[in-house]
């Protein structure tokens, strides 16, 4: 943002130097980058009259001037500028003189003829013709062509730079994304005016009106998208007479880097400039039908710019139209179909809030960001629009450009309502280790514009972004000094850091797998669709249901994952690849589902995946099993599964924990396998970390070691072949009273000398009293028991 310090001074005095300024206001929060002079590399220049005039003898285009330059005898100066004419005002560069791109002017001899320096036009001191409306662009700067210079009765030997108002000191402010409000010279004076302890004098827009006609008659507007467009406010202006505009306008758009343009043009960059409000002007008789519409572009709709490029709209862009066609792109440029020209006569002026993120979004996807998108995107005042309309019209009658016509259309989509915070002195002293005085507080935020009732603080409308206590903080320190903040030592109560106890299982899981031969992979959450398919997963799977990304890198990462096997095999096969003759590894790694609230679910898995010659589904089931115990799982089943599509159907389990599925675990199905050109068997498990984490047992406790010996028993039953060992286990346990202390597996035996369809499965039970000796008979009671439970429940026999 440039600021123009003569511009400045009109709302607030501040004699400060430049360099102090800027350190002032540096300070108090609104960092300054630059300083500068205007006209800095002009030097040694001032104005001169030509009192005479004459043909250079030798030449047939040049002229000898004698020029009084307020140094009592004219100089001569020759010169080859075919306007200039005896007792024009112009620029002489006197001997020794410096002018914008480092050009030194020295007296010298031209054909003979002594010249004490250079007649300039306005381009040789750095100026366009956009500053200088009035004058011959090649030639020299005639001073009296421009009516606000022949008014100022300029003599000879004054500075040039003063002459023509090329001495402003222009300041370059970086102004922080949550000020939009700093984005305007209004907006940096009352930071100023509470810098400085000035007062800020600000000015409500008059305007006469009496224009031709009646607004509402002329002009309909619609806004069928509220939610774009928050506010829209216009007035019009009939009778326009298009004219460059004043000196005093043209140079404060020049120091603020604004080419002026016209009259009515510069009137809408002018009160962007002041109160941070971008305005656009539309040529009435282009807006068919006498109405404006607000609305979302149509699919394949385009627009010629002002800038002359066609721009190719979507639905999710907002335009201004009329009946038949846009005429501008709401917040960002107007169109060409409805600029300001030089016989526009009728002029509706459009002072309009709109959406930020929308505007940000239509700059970024046409690649156009302008002055007024760059304003919009961060959000503006929505009760500034009608002010800054009035401003703009009370210009057009100071400049006598127009008429303005009575009425106003505003539009109010939002009602804002203005938020409240409670001042609390103590928590912000506390806060910024000061002692500041709840009357300084208050003094402060009633100089920025806060409402201050008492401990009630209302927020003023400019100031979005002031939510919190703390922000009033930040006002405060901003403008109590922070170089007043004594610096002190830290002190204060330090917390004790540590993991919470999911971290802590996260961590001893991750470090028991490793433990176990498996190396840790970390994928991405994001897989192709075609991975369910290698999987063969079915069609009416729930898991294919799957969250779409919007911005993809490629089809391979189009959706988030709803299992982690897919991005398991892809590192087997890889591994595999490489002739790697024996792999384990493991992932903690998250899958994603997607709510009715569309929120995303996240479960976290603990997948193990491993091959190789000496590893088998026992292997794996004896590595879940590991992980169970080390969790202090209580209950702990299997059950087979034959359903599963991407296993093996023989050789898979769900792992239950006190009758809750828990996980997975088998071998891959050898179609899955050869889907990823594998031909030797894959094994894999996954266990829910959420699951595994609720079910986990209480910390041990010591238990001293039995003090009565154990009574041993082994059996050996005939059972059908499908009956697991897992549920021959779980009958035992069941049927077993208080003595019985462990079960082993020893022997299973499937062959001769047993009838067809049945096997042999023998148990190892480990019997023990915690109080006393047991007998025999105790023992084989206890068998007894256990053995008619399984001969009920699966019709086993003694073998």
């Amino acid at each position: 943002m440039l600021l123009s310090r003569k511009w400045l001074n009109e709302f607030v005095p501040v004699d400060a130097d430049d360099r102090t300024f800027a350190e002032d206001m540096t300070l108090s929060g609104s960092k300054v980058e630059v300083t500068e002079v205007e006209g800095a590399e002009i030097s040694n220049v001032v104005v001169g009259r030509v009192v005479e005039i004459k043909r250079h003898e030798n030449s047939d285009h040049m002229w000898i001037c004698q020029v009084d330059i307020g140094e009592g005898a004219p100089v001569q100066i020759v010169t080859g500028a075919q306007n200039v004419s005896q007792g024009d005002l112009v620029p002489v560069a006197k001997h020794n003189s410096t002018l914008p791109g480092d050009i030194h002017i020295k007296k010298g001899k031209l054909r003979g003829e002594v010249s004490d320096g250079m007649l300039c036009s306005y381009k040789e001191l750095g100026m366009t013709d956009n500053d200088w409306p009035y004058s011959i662009v090649d030639g020299i700067f005639l001073l009296e062509s421009d009516p606000d210079l022949k008014s100022k009765n300029l003599k000879p030997g004054d500075d040039i730079r003063t002459a023509i108002g090329l001495d402003d000191h222009v300041v370059e402010f970086e102004i922080t994304p949550n000020r939009p409000d700093c984005l305007s010279v209004i907006g940096l004076a009352r930071e100023a005016a509470v810098t400085y302890g000035k007062p800020l004098t600000l000015h409500d827009p008059v305007v006469k009106g009496g224009g031709p006609g009646n607004l509402p008659d002329l002009l309909d507007v619609e806004t069928p998208d509220p939610d774009l467009c928050p506010r829209y406010t216009a007035r019009m202006v009939r009778n326009v007479k298009i004219a460059p505009s004043p000196k005093w306008m043209r140079d404060r758009l020049r120091a603020s880097g604004v080419r002026p343009i016209n009259n009515i043009v510069d009137i809408t960059n002018y009160v962007m400039l002041e109160y941070g409000q971008p305005m656009h002007a539309f040529d009435y008789r282009y807006v068919k039908g006498g109405k404006i519409i607000v609305r979302r572009a149509k699919d394949g709709e385009s627009l010629t710019t002002l800038d002359g490029n066609v721009r190719n709209l979507n639905s999710s862009m907002l335009v201004i139209a009329d009946e038949t066609r846009a005429v501008g792109l709401a917040g960002i440029m107007g169109g060409e179909n409805s600029e300001i020209v030089e016989d526009t006569v009728d002029v509706v002026f459009e002072s309009a809030n709109f959406n930020g993120t929308s505007i940000r979004r239509t700059a970024l996807a046409l690649g156009m960001r302008t002055e007024a998108s760059a304003k919009f995107e961060k959000g503006l005042d929505i009760l500034n629009t009608l002010p800054a309309v009035n401003r703009a019209c009370e210009l057009v009658e100071l400049l006598g450009a127009g008429e303005v016509v009575d009425g106003t259309i505003d539009i109010l989509n939002f009602v804002p309502h203005p938020t409240q915070l409670a001042l609390r002195p103590e928590k912000i002293n506390a806060l910024l280790g000061t002692d500041i005085a709840a009357e300084e507080m208050r003094r402060i935020l009633t100089d920025l514009g806060f409402g201050v009732e008492g401990d009630t603080i209302t927020v003023p409308s400019w100031r979005g972004d002031v939510a919190h206590y703390s922000d009033l903080a930040e006002e405060v320190a901003r403008f109590y000094g922070y170089n007043q903040i004594p610096t002190t030592a830290m002190h204060g109560v330090t917390t004790q850091g540590g993991y919470s106890a999911q971290q802590v299982l996260e961590r001893n899981l991750g470090s028991l797998c490793r433990g176990m031969g498996y190396s840790e992979i970390i994928t991405y959450s994001f897989i192709s669709p075609t991975y369910y398919d290698k999987i063969r997963l079915p069609e009416d799977s729930p898991l294919r249901k799957s969250m779409k990304i919007m911005n993809p890198l490629g089809e391979d990462t189009s959706i988030m994952r709803t299992t982690v096997l897919p991005s398991m095999l892809e590192i087997l096969t890889r591994n595999y690849n490489y002739r790697n003759k024996a792999v384990r590894l493991y992932e903690l790694g998250r899958t994603y589902f997607e709510q009715e609230d569309g929120m995303a679910e996240e479960p976290k898995l603990l997948s193990l995946g491993l091959y190789g010659p000496e590893e088998d589904f026992f292997s794996l089931k004896g590595s879940v099993e590991t992980i169970l115990e080390s969790i202090r799982a209580m209950d702990v089943t299997y059950e087979a599964v034959h359903d599963n599509p991407s296993f093996h159907p023989g050789r898979c389990a769900r792992v239950l924990i006190q009758g809750e599925a828990v996980g997975v675990l088998g071998q891959i199905h050898p179609l899955v396998a050869a889907n990823y050109g594998v031909d030797t068997d894959l094994y894999y498990a996954e266990l829910s970390f959420d699951k595994l984490f609720a079910h986990r047992g209480a910390d041990p406790e010591y238990v001293p070691l039995p003090k009565f010996p154990a009574v041993t028993r082994d059996i050996a039953v005939l059972v059908d072949q499908e009956i697991t060992v897992g549920a021959l286990e779980a009958c035992i346990h069941e049927a077993a009273q208080a003595l019985l202390k462990e079960v082993a597996l020893f022997d299973i035996y499937q062959g001769e000398n047993l009838p067809a369809g049945k096997k042999s499965v023998a148990f190892n039970l480990v019997l023990r009293a915690d109080d006393r000796s047991l007998t025999a008979q105790e023992a084989d009671d206890e068998v007894k028991l256990i053995l008619e439970q399984l001969g009920t429940t699966f019709g086993a026999t003694l073998r």
